[in-house]
């Protein structure tokens, strides 16, 4: 009886629904604020945003992001402060893809893509320098040979996300906060907490007693 009762149980998986894919060829899609590959990001006039002040490297826990920046040509500035990031190091192997550094960065040069699958055959590829890293010149992320891109992966990475609401107050639901983008312009805000959803949450009494 037991040989059979374990055919009754492999019969009846049959005509459940597949939970399985057929990886790599088709992929699961990936959530708003997914957290994947860092790109430093250019004004929509191609003038970088970082200004090398070292507050990612700083917060970094995993201690992944070694800068160093370098003052600026005053005829000839890569960004548009006094100084730019001239040696911008970020090493994947101990990266825990936190976002911290996209919180600390006070000019929104720093963001996180979707993309999260490499390849490394040596040790040198999963170090990006400020060439791999820097987007190119329309705007959209580098890609190295052993990354696997797909459509929609350079979309509303995670700081264009929570930076469209500071500090979750409701007033700024629909309100632009940073500025344009090389290849993107100015993007459509995050819409979240209205504020008459928050006034009603205010009305609420609260856990284990009453209002008055």
């Amino acid at each position: 009886m037991g040989f059979f009762t374990g055919f009754k149980v492999t019969f009846k998986q049959i005509f459940k629904p597949r939970v399985t894919i057929s990886y790599p060829e088709k992929k699961h899609p990936k959530p708003e604020r997914f957290h994947g590959r860092h790109v430093l990001n250019r004004y929509e006039d191609g003038m970088e945003k970082c200004i090398g002040c070292e507050l990612c490297a700083g917060v970094c826990p995993a201690k992944c992001i070694y800068v160093r920046g370098a003052d600026n040509d005053p005829n000839n500035p890569t960004s548009a402060g006094e100084r730019f990031g001239y040696v911008y190091e970020i090493n994947y192997l101990r990266c825990i893809h936190c976002d911290l550094c996209v919180e600390a960065c006070p000019t929104e040069a720093i963001t996180e893509s979707k993309m999260f699958e490499f390849s490394f055959t040596n040790r040198q590829d999963a170090i990006y320098t400020r060439q791999e890293l820097v987007v190119a010149d329309d705007g959209h992320p580098k890609k190295m040979p052993w990354e696997d891109w797909r459509e929609g992966d350079d979309l509303h990475t995670s700081a264009w996300m929570r930076a469209t609401s500071p500090s979750g107050d409701a007033s700024y639901e629909g309100v632009p906060s940073w500025s344009g983008e090389l290849g993107y312009g100015v993007r459509e805000p995050e819409k979240g907490q209205s504020v008459s959803e928050t006034d009603s949450f205010e009305q609420l009494p609260p856990k284990g007693g009453s209002k008055n």
